[in-house]
This record gives structure tokens, C-alpha cells and sequence, in this order.
């Protein structure tokens, strides 16, 4: 099986090029690279709230807070 080239890997800085008014250039740091999906995680940029039912891992159950991935044409590395 080949491997999918990309043009950032985990732990590069990003900036975002294209999206919505609230994300469109803030930079960060790559936290995840998904190739075969084409999409990244950068850390503290996109934020989404996530409803979760109680479970033995979250007792509480609720809202939780997690970074959402980006499409990896809409970030251009820095550096």
C-alpha cells in the first residue's frame, strides 16, 4: 500500500487561508493529519461543542469542547 503525500505533518505551524470570518487566518500547530480523508486538526482554532450521553469514561455526560478538522488545502505552512 502506498502512502499519501501531504504538505504539513504533526507538530507543523499552519496558518488557515480560506473558511468562515471566525477561523479564516488564525495559525496554529497540527495536531492530527488524516491523508486518506484529507483533512488536519489544528489545535485552538476550530472548536466545536459535542453533546456525549453518560459512559464509564464520562460519567457526567454533557457538553464537551473538541477541535474539529479542517480540510487540508485550506491551510498553507508556515516556515
Amino acid at each position: 500500500m502506498s502512502k499519501i503525500k501531504t504538505h504539513v505533518k504533526k507538530g507543523d505551524q499552519v496558518q488557515i487561508i480560506t473558511g468562515s470570518v471566525a477561523i479564516k487566518g488564525k495559525t496554529g500547530t497540527v495536531l492530527a493529519v488524516n491523508a486518506k480523508k484529507g483533512t488536519v486538526i489544528v489545535g485552538d482554532t476550530r472548536t466545536v461543542v459535542k453533546a456525549t450521553r453518560k459512559s464509564e469514561a464520562n460519567p457526567d455526560g454533557g457538553l464537551l469542547s473538541q477541535d474539529a478538522p479542517i480540510h487540508i488545502s485550506n491551510v498553507k505552512k508556515l516556515g
